[in-house]
């Protein structure tokens, strides 16, 4: 009963609202609150009572294109559920002191409240459907604290965190197989549902520029960003600027950032390399701080489409751009950005008609990862994560492609890099890439060190391992076959399996 009710007062709240919306014509503007939009008196709390009342009478949001509105550093967060339209304004976002570093500043939410399915016990791997019902299509996450998972291993190590996984599944209990369940649970300690709004929310424009932190004590990750924490949500032409960047700070999580969603679009937008820094790490020693301009964690069909760095992406004085977890079908879709990244684990990912920088593309993961019409800079295409195993357990598809291995610089270039020596439990059995695809491939090595011998496919994982007498206490599951198919090098060197043929020696190798 108590489903039904939901169900009937989300539809009628959007239906109420659609009608309001498409009939009253009225546009809420942060000047009708008390927004000076000079730059310099803080108008945080006007454009938090801006679309509060948005919010309530279900209004779209619209900024004065002169103002420049300056938002402190209060511990203080804008709640946005209604279509906002910053156009040309600026904002100004001071970082020097903040009272909350964690502070979300936008936080885009659906109106459909969070809830926790009843009958969940157990899943199964690539299981289709649940035996249960749900009052709303929904995004669910589940989470098995007997377990721990992503166990990192180095200089940042950790003891991991919990089993989780999170996925979409409409009313009926079918599980959308586009982005499956990939672990087998057989128990469940925690389950959330997050509604899926049916509608299509948009915030665009306004250029955003944020006066960095320069604190010089222990890192802590600044939020301070749009964090997305509704589905079917698009984000456009925002930029998003740095100044004030000095030799110390504390790193950030994302300015650009999505949740516990599914179904986001970022387009059109202008994203900043940022500044890392030196601290000691978790293992005693030195360490750099990544810090990105964008982060999801926790989310699904996840999309930057026509991005761009507002720095030159290939200055490794900043770090790679982005940094995830926990996603399922992220993508790139004509992009010129420093790095694409997956951390623990994204299933199911693209990259098309883009141009990765210094920091290429790293991951780890499940299913397909399809890589085409894209220029990698980076001494490896495919950075395969030594922290979290190496692990890819699926296949890589690589099509019309461009390899310039180090920039032009006279290194050997690899398709995949990484390190599994097999001495370490990562929480998962790890594999290597299945099966590799390599279609129409250029690579530019024409500038290339004394005694070259061509590029390789796979880089040396384990030079410790010489010959089948290396016992590897944790199995790393090797490359079944690799596919080539018009690989050409401008120095005219073959494509080589690996400078490790020990390792790599069982690994099928078919030229088309």
């Amino acid at each position: 009963m108590k489903l039904t009710m939901f169900a009937a007062a989300a539809i009628s709240l959007l239906m109420a609202g659609c009608a309001c919306q498409n009939s009253c014509g009225k546009v809420v503007r942060y000047e009708d609150f008390g927004a000076k939009g000079d730059g310099k008196t803080c108008d945080l709390n006007a454009l938090i009572a801006a679309h509060n009342y948005a919010n309530e009478h279900n209004l779209p949001v619209r900024a004065n294109d002169d103002a420049n509105y300056y938002i402190s550093g209060a511990n203080k967060t804008i709640i946005i559920q209604t279509n906002t339209d910053w156009g040309k304004a600026n904002f100004t976002v001071d970082d020097r002191e903040l009272e909350n570093p964690r502070a979300v500043l936008f936080q885009i939410t659906s109106r459909l409240q969070p809830y926790t399915p009843k009958g969940l016990t157990t899943l199964k791997r690539n299981q289709e459907k649940l035996d249960i019902t749900l009052p709303v299509d929904s995004v669910i996450r589940v989470k098995n604290n007997k377990k721990k998972q992503y166990i990192r291993r180095g200089l940042n190590q950790n003891p991991g965190a919990a089993q989780q996984d999170i996925f979409c599944v409409d009313k009926n209990g079918k599980v959308d197989m586009n982005a499956p369940i990939v672990w087998d649970f057989d128990q469940i300690s925690s389950v959330e549902a997050f509604p899926i709004d049916p509608d299509t929310l948009t915030v665009r424009g306004g250029t955003f520029t944020t006066i960095a932190n320069t604190n010089p004590g222990k890192p802590i990750y600044i939020n301070r960003n749009i964090m997305v924490r509704r589905s079917n949500t698009v984000v456009e032409n925002v930029t998003h600027r740095m100044t004030g960047v000095a030799e110390t700070g504390y790193p950030y999580a994302g300015f650009f950032n999505a949740s516990t969603c599914a179904y986001v679009q970022f387009k059109d937008c202008i994203l900043t390399g940022q500044r890392h820094y030196g601290h000691i790490g978790s293992a005693g020693k030195p360490v750099r701080y990544g810090t990105y301009d964008f982060g999801a964690g926790s989310a699904l069909n996840v999309s930057l489409i026509n991005c761009r760095q507002s720095n030159d992406h290939m200055n490794t004085v900043y770090w790679g751009v982005m940094g995830t977890n926990y996603c399922k079908n992220l993508s790139y879709e004509n992009c010129k950005l420093s790095r694409f990244d997956a951390h623990c684990g994204v299933a199911n990912a693209s990259i098309r008609n883009s141009d990765l920088g210094h920091a290429g593309i790293t991951a780890i993961g499940f299913g397909t990862f399809l890589i085409e019409n894209t220029i990698c800079r980076r001494h490896d295409f495919v950075g395969l994560r030594g922290d979290y195993g190496s692990s890819w357990e699926g296949k890589f598809i690589f099509r019309n492609c461009e390899f310039i291995p180090g920039n032009g610089k006279p290194v050997t270039g690899m398709i995949f890099s990484g390190f599994n020596d097999g001495a370490h439990d990562f929480g998962y059995t790890c594999y290597m890439p299945e099966e590799i695809i390599i279609e129409n491939m250029l690579i530019r090595d024409k500038n290339h060190p004394e005694n070259y011998e061509g590029p390789v496919i796979f880089g040396n994982f384990n030079a410790a391992y010489k010959d089948d007498s290396y016992v590897e206490k944790y199995p790393y599951i090797k490359t079944k076959r690799v596919i080539l198919k018009n690989v050409r090098t401008e120095s005219g060197k073959p494509l080589r399996l690996s400078d490790n043929m020990a390792m790599f020696k069982d690994v099928e190798v078919i030229r088309l």
